[in-house]
């Protein structure tokens, strides 16, 4: 049964894709959206793909900001995109930073990206197909932790995001085709 509900997830990081990277972002007055972002979320909505993000949020490991931040940061960007129709279905975020381990956040370590953790617990947590499933972050390690995780790695480098999404949602329309 699950099998049959499966379909392709689009993975986003958040600051630098969906998000201007302003530097630990963890309250709604510090996020400015990238140009064309939720409407690259609805895109990937209406094209049946699940939406997730998967964040390294060192801040909370260098204590900056706590784990309830975060997750009222991301209920805050949901509501958000749903002035638009859009959402993300599920949310990741990895607490832990070697240069910050005291241990308290140490079962996360494989969450961090380039580690494919996050993207592997959504696929145990979710009814994903890996074929067609892909990653765009802002950074390298981003596209390491797709490619760790058997699914494609785009790298956003900046721009209005919704072209870049519509590219990549049609690359992926014309291999179903062939």
């Amino acid at each position: 049964m699950l099998e049959e509900l499966s379909r392709p997830a689009a993975f986003l990081d958040r600051d630098g894709v969906l998000n201007e990277d302003n530097g630990y972002a963890y309250r709604p007055d510090q996020i400015k959206w990238m140009p064309g972002s939720r409407e690259a979320v609805r895109l990937l909505n209406q094209s049946g793909y699940l939406v997730f993000v998967v964040t390294n949020q060192s801040g909370i490991s260098r204590g900056l900001y706590t784990d309830d931040d975060v997750k009222s940061l991301h209920k805050w960007m949901n509501n958000e995109l749903s002035k638009v129709g859009a959402f993300i279905n599920d949310f990741r975020y990895c607490p832990f930073h070697p240069d910050y381990a005291d241990g308290v956040y140490a079962k996360f370590e494989n969450w961090r990206k380039p580690s494919p953790g996050m993207i592997l617990d959504l696929m145990d947590s979710w009814p994903i197909e890996s074929k067609g499933s892909f990653l765009i972050g802002d950074r390298s390690s981003d596209v390491e932790a797709a490619h760790a995780a058997n699914i494609n790695g785009f790298l956003f480098t900046g721009g209005a995001l919704l072209p870049f999404v519509n590219d990549i949602v049609s690359l992926h329309a014309s291999r179903v085709d062939e």
